[in-house]
Order: structure tokens, then C-alpha cells, then sequence
């Protein structure tokens, strides 16, 4: 075997590979030779053919399935003594199989880049900071409350803060739009869950009363055939409830699994407190890897690119669908390749990162990651470590997450970092942005 390698352009590559063409001869006679078995030819018995007559009939397929055949006996053992690692799958360019002394084939194929890793130095990050207030816990102990506000139709005008059920109707220049009719609809006024105007234009309104809403859908609106678009919403008003706020009291607290106000206030803070610590960590992870980024500039394969693009196309269109909305089926997979490029770029950083450094996960650290992440799930935490435990294929996930937070530690102890102060709030809002 004889190998040759090219540098096309960038990451792409071309290898071509030598090989005698006996070998060829020989891989097309034991696809003939099978063929043989199978085919009926007038005149001959199974497996009878002389060889010429299959090579005549047969021999165009033969080639075909004969250079298939030696490309995938040969490849493997081909890059290895060309000493590359294809970031992409070889895609079969060039064959020769007129030489009667060799055979070759030609294969193109992209490599993941080599990363020269910029000194952390030179890495300059914000990190947040964040406490939570007693003022913090009293909206979020409302917030509890507003879920259990029980709702009373009355004979009066909607106001905010009421619960309403409609039938709308939603109109682009005239025409009905997808996903713009709902019977018997039911919102809270004020929540913010509509789109501007919506909400503000329903009250004042008694049931059985109509009204017309002259609206305009957010620029950035997830559907691209209504974003900025002027729209008519018809509305019938058939229930408006008013509000009764539950009494905080032991029986309330039951309701959320605990038996007094004051179990429910402390579990409600140590909830709060991992909610925080988790999405603090995400924001600050998030913007040191940001930082990491812009002082690390290489090219990345674009088959990686093209995959993890339709990985993030896939995830939006299960989220529009567990959501109830349309799914865009005709949004090309490309309109993510900015994300996708970030998501391989950052993936092939931390990875060079871990092996220069030789980090490695362990059972205890995974073990402790676990502890931690089920925290947050309550009574359910044992049933979700039971879940990871049950397979250790679904502990990947776990132990990518302990690996980021190592090579945080290590990017951490030589960056340039400022501590920026800010609320729980803030943290949150953020998160759901």
C-alpha cells in the first residue's frame, strides 16, 4: 500500500491510496464469484456461468461493489499510515482501476485543526455575584400563593389580575394565520403571557361582550410569516373570574408537600439557594467560555458544523411542539451554523484543554455532581440519581459537566477576573431570557 496526502484548502484533505491491481482483480472476482451463486442465466445452472459471461453482464456492478469493497478494507489501515484523523466521514473523489499494474482510489475528507491553546493570561471575564434577600423570598413565597389563587366568575368588567375565557380569532391582511383561532381560551390579565396589547385590550370587558384588537407582533416573534406583522384579533368574552388569595397557613403549606409555614419557608429557601448556585454557574461558566473564545481564533470543521446544526434544529422543534406551536419543518438546519460553529469550537477548546491538562473525572466527583443536580428535585432526588445510575451510558452528560468545571478551575487561577455584584432576580430573569 502506497498513500499520498494532499492539503486542499483549510481543514479539507484529499488522501489517495496505491494498491496493486491484482488486489482489485481479485476483490471483483469474489464479488462475480457470488454473484455467480445467485443469478439465473438461460442456458446454465446456478453457479455454472463461465466466468467471462458474468464479467460481461455483471461486470459494471462487480467494479462498483469491488471498489466499495476495497475502499472499506484498506481506509482504515490507509489514514493510519497517512497519520490522520478525519473530522468527517472520507467521501470517495477518484478511482483508477485501468492501470494494470495498480488501483487507487482518492478520498477527501475533513481534520479537526490543530489548537495552539492562548495563555489564560490573557482571558478577561466578569463573574457574577449574588445573595438572596429576604425581600427575594417573599416574591417568590407570592409567587406560590398567585399558583394556588382559586378564580370565582362575577358579573362585573374584567380588570387586571382576573381570569378570563375567550374564543379569538387572529387575521393577517384579511386571512385567518396559523395558529391565531382558541375557544374557550383561559389567561390571567397582567401575566404578560400575550402579546403586547392583548392583555391591556381585554379589560374593562363584561361577559358575553366582543371586542376587536388591532395589534402588531414583536419583531423577533418565533414565527418568521408573523414577526412585525400587523394583525386583527377578534375576541368574545364569555367568563371573567376574580381572584381569591389562599391564606398562608399550615394548610396551605401542605399543599406543597410540607406541614407547617415554617417547613415550607425553609425548604423553599434551600430551593431557592441551589436554583441560585446552579444558574450562577451557568451565567459565569457561560461568559468565561465566551471569553475563552475571542482569544482562541481557529477553523472548525464544517461537518461538525452541519451536524451540530441540525442537532439545535431538531431541539427547537421538539420545544414547539411540547409547547403546542407549529413546527417550522421548512427552516433550514444552516440557520444555526453561527451557534453550532460556537458549540464545536468551545467543545474542541475544553477538550485540548482536559488533555493538556490530564483531567479526568472521578467516580467521586460524579457521584458529588449527581448529589448536587438532584438537590433540586426534591422527593423525586433519589428517583433521578436511580435513573443516571441505572446506565452508565446516561452518566456522559454527568461527566462532561465535572470535566467544564475543571478546566474552569484551571482558565480561573490565571485570568484576569472582576466580580460584578448582582441580585437573585437579576440571575433569574436572565436564565429565562
Amino acid at each position: 500500500m502506497k498513500t499520498s496526502l494532499e492539503i486542499l484548502s483549510g481543514l479539507k484533505r484529499a488522501l489517495t491510496v496505491e494498491l496493486t491491481a491484482d488486489l482489485f482483480k481479485q476483490k471483483t472476482d469474489e464479488v462475480l464469484k457470488d454473484i455467480a451463486t445467485k443469478a439465473q442465466i438461460d442456458g446454465f445452472r446456478k453457479g455454472k456461468v463461465p466466468m467471462a459471461i458474468l464479467r460481461k453482464q455483471f461486470g459494471v456492478r462487480a467494479n462498483s461493489d469491488a471498489v466499495n469493497n476495497v475502499v472499506n478494507d484498506t481506509l482504515v489501515d490507509a489514514l493510519t499510515d497517512a497519520k490522520v484523523n478525519p473530522a468527517s466521514r472520507p467521501n470517495i473523489t477518484k478511482i483508477d482501476a485501468e492501470n494494470e499494474k495498480t488501483f487507487s482510489y482518492t478520498v477527501e475528507f475533513e481534520v479537526y485543526p490543530e489548537i495552539k491553546i492562548a495563555d489564560f493570561s490573557k482571558v478577561k471575564v466578569e463573574q457574577l455575584e449574588a445573595k438572596i434577600t429576604k425581600a427575594d423570598e417573599d416574591k417568590t413565597l407570592k409567587g406560590l400563593a398567585d399558583s394556588k389563587t382559586e378564580f370565582k366568575a362575577v358579573k362585573r368588567k374584567s380588570k387586571d389580575g382576573d381570569q378570563v375565557i375567550i374564543d379569538f380569532k387572529g387575521s393577517l391582511n384579511g386571512e385567518v394565520f396559523k395558529g391565531g383561532v382558541a375557544a374557550d381560551f383561559k389567561m390571567v390579565l397582567g401575566k404578560g403571557s400575550m402579546i403586547a396589547g392583548f392583555e391591556d385590550g381585554l379589560q374593562g370587558i363584561s361577559a358575553g361582550e366582543s371586542t376587536t384588537l388591532n395589534l402588531t407582533f414583536p419583531k423577533e416573534y418565533h414565527a418568521p410569516q408573523l414577526a412585525g406583522k400587523e394583525v386583527v384579533f377578534e375576541v368574545d368574552m364569555k367568563e371573567v373570574a376574580a381572584p381569591t388569595a389562599p391564606k398562608l397557613d399550615d394548610k396551605f403549606a401542605e399543599k406543597f408537600g410540607e406541614k407547617t409555614m415554617d417547613g415550607l419557608r425553609k425548604s423553599m429557601s434551600e430551593q431557592m439557594g441551589v436554583e441560585l448556585k446552579t444558574r450562577l454557574a451557568n451565567q459565569n461558566k457561560d461568559a468565561l467560555f465566551g471569553a475563552l473564545l475571542e482569544v482562541n481564533d481557529f477553523e472548525v470543521p464544517q461537518a461538525s458544523i452541519d451536524q451540530e446544526a441540525k442537532v439545535l434544529l431538531q431541539d427547537m422543534q421538539q420545544r414547539m411542539q411540547q409547547q403546542g406551536m407549529a413546527s417550522q419543518g421548512d427552516m433550514p438546519a444552516s440557520t444555526f451554523n453561527p451557534e453550532a460553529a460556537r458549540r464545536v469550537k468551545l467543545g474542541l477548546l475544553v477538550n485540548q484543554i482536559a488533555t493538556e491538562n490530564k483531567i479526568e473525572a472521578t467516580k467521586k466527583q460524579l457521584d458529588a455532581k449527581l448529589a448536587e443536580m438532584a438537590a433540586s428535585y426534591g422527593e423525586q432526588a433519589q428517583q433521578m440519581i436511580d435513573y443516571y445510575n441505572a446506565d452508565p451510558s446516561r452518566m456522559t452528560s454527568i461527566e462532561s459537566m465535572v470535566v467544564e468545571e475543571m478546566v474552569q478551575e484551571v482558565i480561573l487561577k490565571s485570568a484576569k477576573v472582576t466580580a460584578k455584584k448582582t441580585t437573585f432576580e437579576a440571575v433569574t430573569q436572565q436564565a429565562q431570557a
